[in-house]
């Protein structure tokens, strides 16, 4: 029961953030990412499981995360360069680093509801 409630959250939490991205510059990235990971939530809720698929989305969501980590202005610049500010003073990301920073923690959250579904598909 608590895994449903979890997935729930996690599906309605990914498509308001795939409908906040409408208005973003690359919509056409993140509006599919959050939907597909809504999707696997969504379905698994109903007891429909694609670990094949949960392992693919991860893999390719972590690989954008490294991306994100290392690139100029990421989080790695925010962590060593900037000396960590908050990303949260402002919705608006009025520096650099604030976009790629936020994008990283999104896709490793989005990575753990696939890792969770995951582990439960392959032990139901």
């Amino acid at each position: 029961m608590i895994f449903i409630i979890v997935n729930v959250i996690f599906c309605l939490s990914f498509l308001v953030f795939a409908y906040l991205n409408l208005n973003d510059i690359d919509w056409y990235l993140w509006v599919p990412i959050y939907a597909a990971v809504a999707a696997c939530c969504g379905l698994a809720c109903f007891g429909m499981y694609y670990p094949n698929l949960y392992v693919g989305l991860t893999t390719f969501y972590l690989l954008y995360a490294v991306k994100l980590f290392f690139e100029k202005d990421g989080v790695r610049d925010w962590i060593v360069k900037y000396n960590k500010p908050s990303l949260v003073e402002t919705m608006q990301a009025e520096k650099p680093f604030i976009e790629n920073t936020r994008e990283f923690f999104g896709l490793l959250i989005i990575s753990a509801a696939l890792v969770i579904d995951y582990l439960v598909a392959i032990h139901v």
